[in-house]
């Protein structure tokens, strides 16, 4: 049996203000043709359908079109929702939406309750576990703590539990919304810690022939039955080096796996660029970014005049631009409130000039125009308190 396995679309997201949802609706196109070009028998949707928990109206309608594609396919579906989704509004409709072979698992007390589909070697279980949060679902679990590892684990007890209870031969998928130990994460990722006390170990899906997870945005393998997916597209500069993909994941008859890579559309690479202004206006060696959306830090001395429209000048998808001047000496021993303790609001300003300079003071000319700024400002409260006292009298 074959199942498309990805996740973490976040219909709505935008990049750095740029609109993607033209950008997603050309993965929703190239998911239905990947589904009938590679004969799969069910698409797995690990959790992060939107963004955010109430979604765009466009966004509502660019999920409503895909969904209607894959029934028309006539392809089952599982979709969990994860931690940006509202389960309760995914989930409207649920059991109506399942009559068309769409099958939404947000509810934690069905997690349990698989869709079970069969081919020439017998049944498959697939489970989908949506998000837990630990606070929210404890109760329902009878978890000793308030964890992602005691609920998850507790879901898992469920799913094992539900297993051992059927026919002899029975294969497993769970779908899964977490940080699981051994996982990279990037910056695009919100709202589960990605140390510690919230990763769970790979070890609580044991028992299941594949694990299909959601929630970190790189695609990769914890071991060969649990793979992240990761995101259809990058969402951060920190993804620059993703190659964004889904699994084609083929379960034998015995319950081995293969799993391969398809890869999904990229509306624009990403790039990072750091350097001064002047070598990366001038560097032929990046000749091949200028339809890139670029990530800019600069580490000149001084800060450039305009550098954003020079950059853009060559560059003219630059989406982000940062300062980093190169020498700069950091003082983290001293907290910022003891470094202006006893200093004059001009000592602080010429303080700062030389920061952004690296050691570069003002000169006369530049302190003469802090001074008159800080005098104008003084005598403006001034005439400001004066004339409130005079309307008190």
């Amino acid at each position: 049996m074959k199942f498309l396995h990805t996740s973490d679309w976040h219909l709505g997201r935008s990049f750095h203000r740029v609109n993607l949802l033209g950008a997603q609706a050309a993965f929703v196109d190239h998911l239905v043709e990947a589904v009938r070009e590679h004969g799969v028998d069910a698409v797995l949707v690990a959790g992060d359908v939107y963004d955010r928990a109430v979604p765009p109206l466009p966004a509502v309608e660019l999920y409503d079109r895909a969904l209607h594609r894959l029934a028309d396919l006539g392809v089952p579906t599982v979709m969990i929702s994860g931690n940006h989704d509202s389960a309760r509004r995914l989930g409207v409709g649920a059991g109506l939406i399942g009559r068309a072979g769409i099958h939404l698992r947000t509810d934690p007390a069905g997690c349990a309750d698989p869709v079970v589909l069969a081919d020439a070697h017998g049944d498959v279980a697939l489970y989908g576990l949506p998000y837990l949060e630990p606070a929210l679902v404890k109760d329902e679990f009878a978890a000793e703590k308030v964890s992602h590892e005691a609920v998850l684990g507790a879901a898992m007890d469920r799913v094992r539990a539900d297993l051992a209870g059927r026919p002899e031969g029975t294969r497993s998928v769970v779908l899964a919304h977490a940080f699981v130990t051994g996982g990279q994460a990037s910056d695009s990722e919100r709202d589960i810690a990605v140390g510690g006390v919230e990763a769970v170990p790979a070890s609580v899906f044991d028992g299941v022939d594949y694990a299909a997870l959601g929630h970190l945005h790189g695609c990769q393998t914890i071991n060969e039955r649990v793979r992240y997916s990761g995101s259809p597209l990058a969402y951060s500069f920190s993804e620059a080096d993703h190659r964004k993909t889904m699994w084609l994941v083929e379960l034998g008859p015995a319950g081995e796996i293969t799993a391969e890579r398809l890869d999904t559309p990229v509306p624009r690479p990403l790039a990072r660029l750091r350097g001064r202004l002047e070598d990366l206006l001038d560097d032929p060696a990046l000749s091949g970014r200028e339809d890139s959306w670029i990530e800019a830090v600069l580490t000149d001395p001084v800060r450039p005049q305009d550098p954003m429209a020079r950059l853009t000048a060559r560059f003219p998808h630059t989406l982000s631009l940062a300062f980093e001047p190169e020498g700069r000496e950091e003082d983290d021993a001293a907290s910022y409130a003891q470094r202006l303790r006893g200093r004059s609001d001009q000592e602080i300003a010429e303080d700062f000039v030389a920061h952004v300079r690296v050691g570069a003071a003002a000169d006369d000319a530049e302190r003469a125009v802090l001074r008159g700024a800080f005098d104008e400002v003084r005598v403006r409260a001034a005439s400001f308190e004066d004339g409130r006292q005079e309307s008190t009298r």
